[in-house]
């Protein structure tokens, strides 16, 4: 019986219809930037699995780190203890971050980042016993599965059966370069109207929306508003940190810096879960009392696991390198060529790039889990390219060690699905 076969007995996917799509690919094998099936097929990983093996799957000096770590400490509980893997990281990731960051604390994957810092938001104000408890988000936003990153995400296929259930949010448009005086007349209606606690956004990329690029400077004209009205700012950086848009973090990119930052993913370049969720020295404070009640009675099991820190102290060693950030100036200039090239097809209605992102929607309506994204995806997999459409958006999010053969076939693929459909 194959891999493929035996799934099928007990095991349920996530975002998948088993009814309609009972089958799931058997890997067995990822090494650099190929997947290897059951079968011996080999395929391009062009979104680094979900935007995480940054650095190629199963890189050797990440992993060799992470055999060391393990003879040494596999696992301590963090309320009582702490160790040199934690502390190395929290020491290299201040060094990174936005000047105002100064406080790391450990979360499970992206979701619990963003989970933590709405609660780090909501007690904030609690602890100084004034009752905030709205929120602000971009429309169409993500940021999770859990309750609060639900509540504040902002596509109805993820959230619909629980919408009567979350927390009270309020929406605005991303900044486009011309609509900013518009939000922030509706913004100053909301702070009005309703007990702000915190504004969350996706800084400068909307992943899950369709890769949507906004506009930096309308962002920081946000974010200084709430900045004056002493609103908490929360960066989600889950999908945008670490490399990938050019810069260590999409944050970089706009002037006024968050109070708080929720990052995973890249973090530990795919091969172990974890997350963070960092702030600044003010928020902390606020959590210090001879009261118990004021603190952050939040916690994970595996919080701040060593063998997970000891894979992203090797990540952001490698981050660093005069290699890999040639490597990420290289992409985004291929990515470059290719997106002029592109948005001249007349299936394209959009094409755009930041860093080693790339994006084209196209032009014709599709659903997100539809039958055309299905055929679309089943053709870039028989030409051995990993590429999962979001709707009518195809997106490349290739790993920095990608070399340009491979890169080129990815184009290529993208080119001969366009004149084929």
């Amino acid at each position: 019986m194959t891999l493929q076969e035996r799934d099928k007995k007990h095991l349920w996917h996530p975002l998948k219809q088993h009814q309609l799509h009972p089958d799931s690919l058997a890997i067995i094998k990822a090494k650099g930037c190929i997947l290897t099936d059951e079968d011996g097929n080999e395929y391009i990983d062009a979104i680094s699995s979900w935007y995480t093996c940054m650095f190629g799957h199963c890189n050797d000096f990440i992993t060799s780190r992470v055999y060391q770590q393990m003879q040494q400490l596999d696992q301590v509980m963090f309320s009582d203890f702490t160790h040199e893997p934690a502390v190395k990281l929290s020491e290299e990731l201040i060094k990174i971050l936005p000047q105002n960051q100064n406080r790391i604390f450990f979360n499970d994957n992206g979701s619990t980042a963003v989970e933590a810092g709405i609660k780090m938001a909501l007690q904030y104000y609690f602890n100084s016993e004034e009752k905030r408890t709205t929120f602000i988000a971009f429309e169409n936003g993500f940021h999770g599965d859990t309750f609060g990153a639900m509540s504040v995400s902002g596509l109805s296929v993820y959230n619909g059966p629980f919408e009567d259930l979350l927390i009270e949010v309020k929406r605005i448009p991303t900044p486009n370069g011309k609509n900013h005086q518009a939000i922030l007349n509706q913004l100053k209606e909301y702070t009005d109207k309703y007990n702000v606690a915190g504004f969350i956004y996706e800084p400068i990329i909307q992943g899950a929306a369709g890769m949507k690029i906004h506009d930096a400077e309308g962002l920081n004209q946000i974010l200084a508003f709430f900045k004056e009205l002493k609103v908490l700012t929360i960066a989600d950086e889950v999908m945008t940190g670490f490399g990938k848009t050019g810069s260590h973090f999409a944050s970089d990119f706009v002037e006024t810096k968050p109070d708080i930052m929720c990052l995973s993913k890249a973090l530990t370049a795919g091969l172990v879960p974890m997350a963070i969720t960092s702030c600044t020295e003010e928020i902390y404070e606020a959590f210090l009392s001879n009261d118990i009640a004021k603190g952050f009675f939040h916690c994970h099991t595996y919080s701040a696991n060593p063998i997970g820190c000891a894979a992203a102290n090797a990540a952001i060693e490698l981050l660093q390198t005069d290699e890999i950030q040639q490597n990420i100036k290289e992409i985004s200039r291929a990515h470059k060529v290719f997106q002029e090239r592109i948005e001249k097809h007349q299936l394209v209605k959009n094409a755009r790039s930041q860093g080693v992102i790339f994006a084209l929607d196209l032009a014709t309506k599709m659903e997100r889990y539809g039958d055309l994204r299905d055929k679309l995806l089943k053709f870039f997999m028989e030409r051995g390219v990993f590429l999962r459409p979001l709707g009518n958006t195809i997106y490349i999010q290739v790993p920095f060690v990608i070399n340009k053969e491979q890169l080129q076939k990815v184009y290529n693929t993208i080119e001969e699905a366009l004149d084929a459909f």
